[in-house]
């Protein structure tokens, strides 16, 4: 094992560990962290390279980070338990629990909508306050009062970060504690993860600095950045640009509820929140519930927001195979067939495989290029699948 690798690693997921070392060697990895579990045992649990490339300051063993939109896969966890129990409808209109929301075009809003990506509003139009993401009441109201982009339950666009506020409100509505206590209260708790969806007085871990991805000579230009950087007035500028001046290293941030975006962890506490969902052992949610969560529920040939083909669960990412694409090696996410979780900007991944009991998780400081992963994550769930005898990703998904 390389200086800059440590942990342990079963013998069996030795490629894992080579493609991890290979991160470092070749693929410009600066400091990062990959875990999984099987059967409810971790068999993987490396970190390595630094926390702080300008101090020089190592990723340690208990190092985390802001790990971006992995973060919606806890906020959906949180609904679905809310399901579980009967208190949360997925099949009711939203207005049954959010009254001030159903207006301005998004009265029929469903609460599968919101999970759904399709509860239409990807992105708001007029100017986010300084500082308004790190304002939970401002952005409810935000929320409420943004006109729909499109009829709700037409179409589905990713809705990069306003998903934290209109599923999290539905949250704090039902269960009447914050989403961010209710994570911890209902499934950071129990599980043991080290994972906050905004950090409590009093908890200061070890951050690792996000580091920006600084575009190459001759990357491919995808849809998506098109319009990003060439109409500031689309879904995918405002959703993106349009935040208030958020930023994944400000430490008022990490104290926020951005259930959307601005959750904190690292691959351990993510494995350490799926594990329970790969071996169905009913302790976060029912078999039945499980078995629901894990299915798509909505799909598209071209998403609204990310101009890509997408598939989602009910709050979750779902293999999503884009390889014939241009820029493919950016814009895929390539999990099993029975795989649900979530990718976070830059290639940060948590995802559950029930099918296997497989439980995995990425993070790191680095960004890479693209919406969903890139070679450094996508190696590491290759070689995990190939451990565990998978022989194939060609259909779309990884299969035995």
């Amino acid at each position: 094992m390389s200086d800059q690798v440590h942990g342990h690693c079963d013998p069996k997921f030795a490629e894992v560990r080579e493609e991890f070392e290979r991160n470092f060697a070749e693929r410009g990895e600066q400091g990062a962290s990959v875990c999984l579990s099987v059967g409810g045992e971790t068999l993987v649990d490396l970190w390595g390279g630094v926390a702080d490339v300008k101090t020089g300051d190592a990723w340690r063993e208990d190092t985390v980070s802001i790990v971006f939109s992995c973060t919606k896969a806890a906020t959906a966890i949180c609904a679905h338990i809310l399901i579980d129990r009967g208190e949360l409808e997925l099949q009711a209109p939203v207005s049954k629990y959010w009254p001030e929301f159903a207006k301005a075009g998004k009265e029929k809003t469903t609460v599968q909508m919101m999970l759904n990506h399709e509860s239409a509003i990807p992105a708001l139009r007029e100017p986010v306050k300084e500082k308004g993401f790190l304002d939970w009441d401002y952005m409810i109201k935000r929320m409420e009062d943004e006109p729909a982009w499109w009829e709700p339950g037409t179409r589905n666009g990713y809705h990069m970060v306003n998903f934290g506020w209109t599923v999290g409100e539905l949250v704090r509505r039902v269960s009447g504690k914050s989403l961010g206590q209710f994570f911890a209260d209902e499934v950071a708790g129990p599980t043991g993860a080290k994972f906050w969806i905004g950090l409590p007085d009093g908890v200061d871990p070890h951050m690792a600095d996000i580091l920006p991805y600084i575009p190459q000579k001759g990357d491919p230009v995808s849809d998506f950045a098109g319009l990003l950087m060439g109409d500031p007035t689309s879904i995918q500028a405002l959703s993106f640009m349009n935040n208030g001046g958020w930023g994944a290293n400000d430490k008022d941030a990490h104290k926020a509820e951005i259930g959307g975006a601005g959750g904190i962890s690292n691959a351990r506490g993510q494995v350490a929140m799926y594990t329970p969902l790969a071996v169905n052992d009913g302790s976060l949610v029912s078999k039945d519930r499980l078995s629901a969560m894990s299915m798509v529920s909505t799909a598209t040939q071209r998403d609204a927001t990310l101009l890509v083909p997408t598939r989602f669960a009910s709050g979750f990412m779902k293999s999503m195979d884009n390889r014939a694409l241009p820029g493919a090696q950016a814009q895929s996410a390539i999990i099993g067939k029975e795989a649900f979780g979530h990718v976070g900007a830059g290639g940060h991944i948590g995802f559950a495989d029930p099918e296997c009991g497989l439980a995995f998780s990425y993070t790191m400081s680095q960004m890479g290029l693209g919406l969903l992963m890139n070679d450094r994550g996508q190696s590491l769930i290759d070689a995990a699948y190939r451990a565990l005898g998978y022989r194939s990703n060609a259909p779309g998904a990884w299969v035995r």
